[in-house]
């Protein structure tokens, strides 16, 4: 499967460490998920990704995105491919306007509810659809639901309306692909982002998340800093918030997400959790503990 990582800031940050300098960052990871990677950063608003059907960890071109990006918002992904061919088209994170999805994870024998999927995707934007991947699918799919709530371009859309939107979106998923005829139920572990808020979903496949550290390896020249950097928030706000397939090695102090839950921020960098829809039973799944 697929390797996810997402970084919001209240400040414009360098995520280079993440993505390939910690032990286990990105890059490293890719050893194992060579088929592609992707990386989506915000510009004044604006997301600008950088794509490619290869391995990071010896890919040029990754480990010089990685060190120049400095933003707020960052959301990467390291492919392993189940679905589709080793192709850009294919290839995470998605785009759409403002808004960039990830997902780890795979809807088992696609073929046979690939068509009703995309029957359920707005003709609007189904149009845009480009690669052949289940994961493409989902996200014009969440991008229906959310449309339901209000323009897609429009600021009304905050976290409160994606959560909803991205419970509707895996309760959809699952009504048409998790039949009686499902070798497995599908995995929907997911991120998605248009800048300001970021919303991660625990489908099956670990997801987590990061709001403080042990102690800031910045602390005494970042303007930024509170308690709130080294600590667990009191308020629900926070200045940084980080989401991982895997915990990266450092100073962070990781939360293991629940099956079915959502963590995210808003704007403000408000924190926010909720249970989802619940997913089918797998066979030999085992129950983790919360934290880490």
């Amino acid at each position: 499967m697929c390797r996810l990582f997402g970084f919001r800031s209240i400040i414009p940050s360098q995520v280079h460490r993440s993505l390939v300098h910690a032990d286990n960052a990105l890059a490293v990871q890719s050893e194992n998920h060579p088929d592609g990677w992707g990386v989506a950063f915000y510009v004044d608003g604006s997301p600008h990704l950088m794509k490619s059907a290869t391995g990071a960890v010896d890919d040029a071109i990754f480990k010089r995105v990685s060190g120049v990006v400095a933003s707020e918002t960052v959301l990467a992904h390291i492919r392993k491919a189940t679905q589709g061919n080793l192709t850009v088209l294919n290839t995470h994170p998605f785009q759409y306007g403002r808004w960039v999805f990830a997902h780890n994870g795979d809807i088992p024998n696609f073929g046979r509810c690939s068509e009703a999927l995309t029957a359920a995707i707005a003709p609007r934007l189904r149009r845009f659809i480009l690669g052949e991947t289940d994961s493409e699918r989902i996200f014009f799919l969440f991008l229906t639901e959310l449309s339901k709530y209000g323009d897609l371009s429009g600021p009304q859309l905050g976290i409160d309306e994606v959560m909803s939107a991205l419970t509707d979106t895996i309760v959809a998923v699952r009504a048409i692909c998790d039949g009686p005829d499902a070798p497995s139920p599908a995995l929907l572990s997911v991120l998605v982002t248009n800048g300001h808020c970021m919303v991660a979903h625990h489908g099956g496949k670990d997801l987590f998340w990061s709001s403080w550290k042990k102690s800031c390896p910045d602390r005494d020249i970042c303007p930024s800093l509170n308690d709130v950097c080294e600590a667990a928030s009191k308020t629900g706000f926070v200045n940084h918030f980080l989401i991982a397939s895997e915990p990266l090695l450092g100073d962070n102090i990781w939360n293991l997400m629940r099956e079915g839950e959502m963590v995210g921020v808003d704007f403000r960098m408000r924190l926010s959790q909720r249970q989802g829809p619940p997913a089918p039973p797998r066979v030999g799944a085992v129950v983790c503990s919360n934290t880490l």
